[in-house]
């Protein structure tokens, strides 16, 4: 249950890329919007889930967060503290309390240092103890993660994209942070192996009181790990809810899409799959009102001309629609809150969490 007490504060966050040409003289010939307008909050050890299309802006607002890349314009605040504007010497401390879990447990991890050497650089860089106490933290992170001591000798491609990826969660651990950004952990293993990462992920925010901004498209897998749910579409929020609200009761359009496309491993369920027209819309040159409604069912002249703001629909529900009370509910809305139960991941999930127990 995520405490009260706010721990990252975004409000305006905004990301545009200039777009050059020319050879000889260079210049910049438009902006890539990749995050417009972005604003939320979490929670001391909340989990909220930032879900999307690939391209939408999500790895780039999570990577805004930490400062590694450089805001255009808006305010991250970390406990009261603005992140955006920070020195680099006031950054560099900063950032024990802010880590990140890459994509790729392939490319995120140096192929030339050993798993004990990429364990103890985090905590070296921050002047964390001695040589000898972070030889015993080493060891201390890949028993939390589920790894033997003689690993640390062992260099990344001995082992499996799971056990890379575990060596990630521990390196984002070492330094005891209070946030991690996830951006996508899970999307690149195998599904039972993406539930027993989720199941740590778990078990570490109960151990270490740790706050998640878990970057995901994988809906089954958000429906697990979240506490609330924000939904990008080309580069701004359109909904935002706790995971109950959001799955039973999808206010925007595109959410409700996204919801409809998680696949069902019943072949004779009855599901009405909601099948946008077109494709996503240029980030250099986005449609102007709503961004969404090009692709829109119900699309009307207002949203051709007014962009909508994100506002409260119900008590911590939040959607960027202007017609979102009187959209029809689609049929298998009802049903949606089953929707992680009945995916493939949770029954991986389920068959792992009762072989742990048996373990146990």
């Amino acid at each position: 249950m995520a405490d009260s007490e706010t721990l990252l504060s975004v409000r305006g966050l905004v990301k545009h890329f200039p777009v050059k040409r020319g050879v000889v003289i260079s210049r910049v010939a438009g902006q890539v919007r990749a995050v417009d307008d972005v604003s939320f909050d979490i929670a001391r050890g909340e989990t909220l889930a930032l879900v999307g299309e690939s391209g939408c802006g999500k790895s780039t607002t999570g990577r805004l967060i930490l400062r590694l890349m450089t805001p255009t314009a808006g305010s991250v605040r970390f406990q009261g503290q603005e992140i955006a504007t920070l020195p680099d010497e006031r950054l560099r401390t900063m950032r024990r309390h802010l880590q990140i879990i890459f994509q790729d447990p392939y490319a995120s991890l140096n192929p030339r240092m050993t798993i004990g050497d990429i364990l103890t650089e985090p905590m070296a860089v921050h002047g964390i103890g001695t040589e000898a106490s972070r030889a015993d933290r080493v060891r201390e992170l890949l028993a939390v993660v589920g790894l033997l001591p003689e690993h640390a000798r062992r260099y990344p491609h001995q082992f499996s994209g799971g056990q890379r990826q575990r060596v990630g969660i521990a390196r984002a651990l070492a330094v005891q942070p209070e946030l991690i950004v996830c951006d996508e952990a899970v999307s690149a293993l195998d599904v039972s192996i993406q539930a027993q990462v989720v199941n740590l992920l778990q078990d570490l925010q109960q151990r270490f009181g740790l706050s998640y901004l878990f970057i995901a498209h994988d809906l089954a897998v958000v429906k697990h790990i979240a506490d609330r749910v924000a939904v990008m579409y080309l580069g701004k929020l359109v909904e935002i809810a706790d995971k109950a609200t959001l799955y039973a009761r999808p206010r925007h359009p595109y959410t409700q899409a996204l919801l409809s496309a998680i696949p069902r491993p019943q072949p004779g369920l009855e599901r009405q799959r909601i099948l946008l027209p077109g494709d996503v819309p240029s980030a250099m040159k986005p449609p102007p009102g709503c961004r969404f409604h090009t692709r829109c069912l119900h699309a009307q002249e207002r949203c051709r001309s007014e962009e909508p703001a994100l506002r409260d629909a119900a008590p911590g529900h939040r959607v960027a629609c202007h017609f979102h009370e009187t959209l029809p509910r689609p049929a298998e809305s009802s049903a949606a809150s089953a929707v992680g139960e009945s995916s493939r991941f949770a029954l991986r999930l389920a068959a792992f969490e009762a072989a742990r127990q048996r373990a146990a």
